[in-house]
């Protein structure tokens, strides 16, 4: 299985950005991610063609389970 921790940014042009983290640290603690993410807003140290990260819009656990068939 694997996982990824998702944030959602909101652009200067009002578009969603996301970011992903993989394997992120569990369990996962909400202040933390937030706290971080004001961080990457404050610092403004991502560029996106929308424009620089204005807010936090969000943040999700992503799990995505893959089975492989070999056909020989």
């Amino acid at each position: 299985m694997t996982k990824s921790l998702e944030l959602s940014f909101l652009t200067e042009t009002g578009k969603l950005s996301r970011l992903s983290i993989d394997n992120p640290k569990e369990p996962i603690d909400a202040a933390a991610v937030k706290l971080a993410m004001e961080q990457m807003i404050t610092s403004a140290i991502f560029q996106t063609a929308n424009g620089d990260f204005v807010a936090a819009e969000g943040a999700r656990l992503i799990e995505r389970n893959v089975t492989d068939y070999d056909f020989e």
